[in-house]
């Protein structure tokens, strides 16, 4: 399949109306030793095992009431197989068939049972060149939030948001925003480059976010703790389990979304985030707010660099055929390098220069000094 098949320079708003998405629901991950990932998802971080057989693991959080917040399906290489979203009801996936194929895109629809506890569904290949699945039939399972015998310190209580990987972020922006989506939050320089969007359909910061780099790739799945002490209850976990080589930067608090986070790696090098406590962002009149690339408490509100392999590893996804997409190069400025890269420069004061950095952050920032 060519670039041009699956990645659009322009997305055509379509006539027929869009789905109506409630939230981003579950992801499917492809992994390479499900025993292994079963282990890490279940054993160490604690999400409940819904049903399993030999060749995938469905799995939710402590709060969630439908089937499965992640499936864990065995294949020969790690990607994303499904970015899924319930919808309002079943007419929705009507008008998703209608929405995607007005705009070229492949479409399928599945019929109940292909994902074990969803009814029928439709997955499609969207003009971004990600796996996108909408549903609305679900198995009911209990909601674990009363069983407080079973909740571990560091308890996952449900899926926050996706974070994908995309060339053109503006692009992926508009075409979000004709799935009524709404931007929360963005990262731009003074040229208007957007380097990064939140999205959201459900009231919080975000249900996906479009990340500007090569892809389409998937960052990070993120769940959800109650209180700010559970991940730090991961943290001790890991290094008790002498796995701390799984987290790859945190804890720490963002200046985006003023969450709490932890990212962390599975066995396959998935990125999976721990994240609480950003805000309300219901009302219509909800403020944008936007953010320079160039200042340092963007991403880390205490200001601690971000390592590289976060702005440079992503997983790849799948086509509707389960074929890894072909990954595009991104051509507008690249965050790791107007920040942290050779000529990058970051400051916690606008107007700072480099010079009047602290002696002990100088050069901080720079991929140089961090090797």
């Amino acid at each position: 399949m060519s670039t041009k098949d699956y990645v659009m320079t322009t997305i055509p708003t379509p006539k027929s109306p869009p789905p109506d998405v409630l939230r981003c629901a579950y992801m499917e991950l492809v992994v390479t030793d499900l025993a292994r990932s079963r282990a890490f998802y279940a054993d160490v971080l604690g999400l409940t095992v819904t049903e399993e057989d030999d060749h995938t693991v469905s799995l939710r959080t402590i709060d969630e009431f439908i089937h499965h917040n992640l499936v864990l399906r065995q294949g020969p290489i790690a990607a994303v197989a499904a970015f899924s979203y319930r919808v309002r009801s079943p007419e929705d996936l009507d008008k998703a068939v209608a929405f995607y194929t007005e705009l070229g895109c492949r479409v399928e629809r599945r019929e109940e049972g292909y994902t074990k506890g969803i009814g029928d569904s439709v997955r499609v290949q969207d003009p971004l060149g990600f796996p996108i699945e909408f549903f609305h039939d679900v198995q009911h399972v209990e909601r674990l939030g009363w069983r407080y015998d079973l909740h571990l310190p560091g308890a996952l209580v449900r899926l926050d948001h996706f974070n994908q990987v995309t060339p053109d972020v503006p692009l992926a922006v508009k075409h979000m925003e004709d799935l009524n989506f709404r931007v929360t939050e963005d990262i731009q320089d003074e040229q208007g480059t957007t380097y990064a969007a939140w999205m959201r359909r459900k009231p919080t910061v975000h249900d996906t976010a479009m990340t500007g780099g090569d892809g389409p790739r998937m960052h990070h799945v993120a769940f959800a703790t109650h209180e700010k002490h559970n991940i730090l209850s991961i943290c001790d976990k890991l290094g008790s389990l002498r796995m701390s080589d799984h987290i790859e930067r945190g804890p720490g608090r963002h200046g985006v979304s003023n969450a709490f986070y932890l990212y962390l790696r599975d066995p396959d090098g998935h990125r999976v985030e721990i994240y609480t406590q950003d805000y309300y962002t219901g009302d219509p009149d909800n403020p944008v707010v936007t953010w320079d690339v160039h200042d340092n408490q963007r991403r880390d509100w205490w200001g601690t660099p971000v390592v590289p392999s976060w702005y440079t590893d992503a997983s790849l996804v799948l086509d509707l055929d389960g074929k890894p997409q072909p990954v595009v190069a991104r051509t507008d400025d690249s965050e790791l390098e107007v920040t942290i890269g050779a000529d990058g420069f970051s400051y916690t004061r606008k107007g700072d220069d480099e010079g009047e950095l602290p002696a002990w952050k100088q050069g901080e920032y720079k991929l140089g000094n961090q090797l």
